[in-house]
């Protein structure tokens, strides 16, 4: 009599216990199958996230030098903008689509609002280097900062220098960090699930081999180009931060983590040998003066061999 009593002026205590113990099961069962799932080789994106990285941001400037100046004049969108906007376009659809493909739930949250500010600073970025290599066309170069440059220096009203060199912010500085700082974590997030517990599945097939010099390569052109080499650095370092951190749990990178890491170290090295070669370039230390001196690729090929022709 007692204990009907207390079910009847507590109708849910007898429910709640198997509600709540199902819960906690499915949410173990869900940790389980990420714990032992592992993604094959992403063979088809890695592939087309090179190609339209190599494409679509190395070959803008290039196309962009290439193309007649009759078919894109000075005052309309040059073919390295349309390849700057397809770029805006595509590398965010595939980054989502190598997120759908982690066996790991990551927080969709951070996942949307890195996505956003991607778009948003890679945007930025597409006005600013449009206008910035248009000016190629007009005897600007980029081994010189702004006020420096032959063309920029005398204008009249001197205000119009502010403008430039706030044109040279949006490109250079807020452009950068709004596409570069997402994109890395995005690639970071990706890479905290790439974990087996298996050691066999800790191995890279033919093909992400043959994939790890022009993903590395082009790393080196975005670290270096982009300035950005203390966000890559860091980069790197929490990955094998985390490498190590796994590896007490029993837990070993699978294919796409081994190929991410790769790439990295790859562009670390290349990196180290671009520094090396032009450490005693005397134009580039005075327009890199600070303590991490890594001199963009554009900046070199405006002073040692667009200067020849």
């Amino acid at each position: 009599m007692e204990a009907a009593a207390r079910r009847r002026q507590h109708p849910g205590a007898a429910g709640v216990q198997p509600g709540a113990s199902f819960l906690q099961a499915r949410h173990s069962s869900i940790k389980a199958e990420e714990a032992a799932s592992t993604a094959p080789f992403h063979l088809d994106l890695w592939f087309y996230f090179t190609l339209q990285n190599w494409v679509l941001d190395f070959g803008r400037p290039i196309a962009m030098l290439v193309f007649p100046l009759e078919w894109f004049p000075l005052n309309k969108p040059s073919v390295g903008d349309y390849f700057h906007m397809a770029y805006n376009i595509i590398t965010p659809f595939l980054l989502l689509k190598l997120i759908e493909r982690s066996p790991r739930t990551l927080p969709r949250s951070i996942i949307y609002i890195s996505i956003i500010t991607f778009i948003m600073g890679a945007s930025i970025h597409l006005v600013g280097d449009s206008v910035n290599h248009r000016l190629l066309f007009s005897g600007y170069q980029h081994h010189l900062s702004v006020r420096e440059n032959p063309i920029i220096k005398n204008l009249k009203p001197e205000t119009l220098i502010d403008s430039f060199e706030l044109l040279y912010y949006y490109d250079e500085y807020l452009g950068h960090c709004m596409w570069y700082i997402p994109f890395f974590l995005i690639l970071f997030m990706y890479f905290s699930g790439c974990f087996t517990p298996t050691k066999a599945e800790s191995t890279m097939p033919g093909a992400a081999l043959l994939l790890v010099v022009p993903s590395g390569l082009y790393y080196w052109y975005l670290v270096t180009e982009g300035q950005i080499f203390i966000l890559f650095i860091f980069t790197f370092f929490a990955m094998l931060a985390l490498v190590l951190h796994q590896k007490r749990k029993r837990l070993f990178l699978d294919s796409n983590g081994l190929f991410l890491v790769y790439s990295f170290a790859l562009t670390l090295l290349l990196v180290a040998l671009w520094v090396v070669w032009l450490w005693n370039d005397p134009v580039l230390r005075k327009k890199y003066p600070g303590v991490i001196y890594v001199p963009e690729p554009w900046a070199f090929y405006t002073l040692h061999v667009s200067s020849r022709h």
